[in-house]
């Protein structure tokens, strides 16, 4: 007799896909994530999947494989834009943008970067837009335009309703070349 064959949950799919990432197995992540997606798309969970395939693409990021990661993020901002997530559509595109960056295209993703930026702060995710003003005005520094990230680090640190000790420290360092320029 043979053993019963072992089906699993697009839920399942999913955390296993996360025990994955946080082990640090980052290509079995992606599979898991990218079989979670479809097990999704089958039910007919469009935002589901495409959350799914976020996952995959930042897995696959973290794998070195940014062509496959840009692949698998692909269609999922226009998937939550068109059901009005505007904080997973924020996040889709920071995941492109980090695909993009990686792939040296980097004024498509300062533009991805910029627009996630913006989505954040709509939805007063403060937090998470800090994250993607650090990633573009590092990727502003990398480009030569170190004005535009000195001021983009600037507008992410003073988003922040309650920064953290850390970040009014950065904050004041951040204000000394405009206080410098004034005099």
């Amino acid at each position: 007799m043979q053993a019963p064959i072992e089906t699993k949950t697009p839920q399942d799919l999913a955390a296993e896909g996360g025990k994955l990432y946080k082990n640090g197995e980052y290509v079995s992540a992606a599979s898991a994530f990218a079989a979670a997606e479809n097990a999704y798309q089958l039910q007919g969970d469009l935002l589901k999947a495409a959350e799914m395939a976020n996952n995959c693409s930042v897995a696959l990021l973290q794998a070195g494989e940014a062509q496959a990661a840009l692949h698998a993020v692909a269609d999922t901002v226009e998937i939550f834009a068109s059901h009005n997530d505007e904080l997973h559509q924020a996040m889709a595109y920071g995941n492109r943008a980090a695909a993009l960056e990686a792939l040296e295209q980097y004024d498509d993703a300062i533009q991805d970067y910029a627009v996630s930026a913006e989505l954040l702060k709509k939805v007063n995710a403060d937090e998470l837009r800090l994250d993607v003003m650090k990633s573009l005005s590092a990727l502003q520094l990398k480009t030569g335009r170190s004005l535009e990230a000195l001021t983009t680090m600037q507008a992410g640190v003073d988003g922040l309703k309650k920064p953290k000790m850390r970040y009014r420290i950065l904050q004041r360092l951040l204000d000394m070349p405009a206080k410098l320029m004034k005099r």
